[in-house]
């Protein structure tokens, strides 16, 4: 029987992955299932820490876990927009817009969407930005 608080399979600690580590479950997610992480574990991702790796893997098409990556974005640009970028750095974001403009369609229709909410901050859903409404269903907020 495993202790109440051993290290899942693949993380040394799943709440504070590596990018390392989140590389490799995101092109081998069900060796380590969703429903065995943490509750919320997206909210706990979606931070400057890991963006960047987020970032790359929701550029991927390749990517077994690109609508998880896709659906984290969302939830970093949305917080940031939202708190005038006391969360997260504009800078940051906007690089990723801006880089994101050379990627496929998902990764351009997160941008615009990006772009739509900064211009137009009342455009705010949880249920699209943070509960995963644009990943699920993806479409122009505007």
């Amino acid at each position: 029987m495993a202790a109440p608080h051993a290290p899942l399979v693949g993380f040394r600690n799943a709440v504070d992955p590596t990018p390392a580590e989140l590389r490799t479950w995101a092109y081998a997610p069900d060796a380590v299932p969703l429903s065995s992480l943490p509750a919320d574990w997206d909210l706990l991702l979606a931070g400057e820490a890991l963006i960047g790796t987020l970032f790359a893997l929701a550029k991927d098409p390749a990517c077994p876990a690109r609508r998880f990556a896709l659906h984290c974005l969302h939830i970093y640009a949305a917080d940031a927009i939202r708190t005038g970028f006391r969360s997260h750095s504009k800078r940051r974001l906007r690089k990723m817009l801006d880089h994101a403009e050379h990627g496929d369609d998902a990764i351009r229709l997160w941008s615009a969407n990006c772009r739509a909410l900064l211009a137009q901050p009342d455009l705010f859903s949880y249920e699209d930005w943070c509960a995963g409404g644009l990943v699920r269903t993806p479409r122009h907020i505007v």
